[in-house]
């Protein structure tokens, strides 16, 4: 792949995941032209994911003070007819930062969805185990954090992990008939075995009324990835 396509590269490390079954009525609300919904064994997922941007290099340059942040997000998972290919990748709901230029970035040119909001991050690895929190604040402190072995696994072929994991590709709607997508590329991930979990999040308050159902809720699944280096490419419009 020619370097001259590559927009970012970074790290994303120790990546939270938490999946909810969602009405695929509330999804399509969101739907980028041209998208429609992938399901994993007839499942509309929405997935909470926190993890560590790292080492974020834009077109090969450090940006100071924007290199090492945290990042939460609520997604969903979609697909693209390209041709003969489908192209399997995730729409954002929102996406928090701690830092105010990204936002800005994203949500002027790129017609994302960020919020900046004071944001930390809690990784404790002892022997045989660890653990992974993301904490942020929308009013009161939001948390996701998760305890785990200590030691990673491969993700299984066909299993949900990899449905999860393995969407290369990003749209965003950007107008009522247009579509931006932009590619990602980064090797298979590990995960690390799951002991427990515990999430407090008001969804209504961070993502809108559509998502009000989701306070209180137990998560279909929740995994962590131990994640990579990766790079995020040029994108498109159609």
């Amino acid at each position: 792949m020619s370097k001259s396509k590559v927009f970012l590269t970074a790290e994303w490390r120790k990546l939270a995941l938490a999946q909810y079954e969602v009405d695929q009525a509330i999804l399509e609300k969101y739907l980028p032209p041209n998208t429609i919904l992938d399901d994993w064994q007839g499942k509309f997922y929405v997935s909470l994911v926190g993890f560590m941007f790292v080492d974020v290099k834009l077109r090969g340059l450090n940006i100071p003070f924007h290199t090492n942040f945290e990042e939460v997000n609520l997604r969903f998972y979609v697909k693209f007819k390209d041709g003969n290919e489908w192209k399997r990748g995730v729409v954002f709901i929102k996406e928090i930062v701690p830092l105010p230029a990204i936002t800005f970035v994203a949500n002027t040119l790129y017609k994302e969805n960020y919020q900046t909001l004071p944001m930390k991050h809690i990784w404790t690895a002892k022997e045989n185990q660890l653990q992974v929190e993301y904490l942020w604040k929308a009013k009161k402190w939001n948390s996701f954090s998760i305890t785990a072995s200590s030691k990673t696994v491969d993700i299984l072929m066909g299993s949900e992990e990899e449905f999860i994991t393995e969407h290369y590709w990003g749209y965003t709607k950007i107008g009522p008939d247009k579509t931006s997508e932009y590619g990602v590329e980064h090797p298979r991930w590990e995960v690390y075995p799951i002991k427990h979990y515990a999430i407090h999040v008001d969804f209504k308050a961070n993502y809108g009324e559509d998502f009000a159902f989701l306070n209180g809720a137990e998560p279909n699944s929740v995994m962590l990835a131990e994640g990579s280096e990766i790079r995020v490419m040029k994108g498109k419009k159609f």
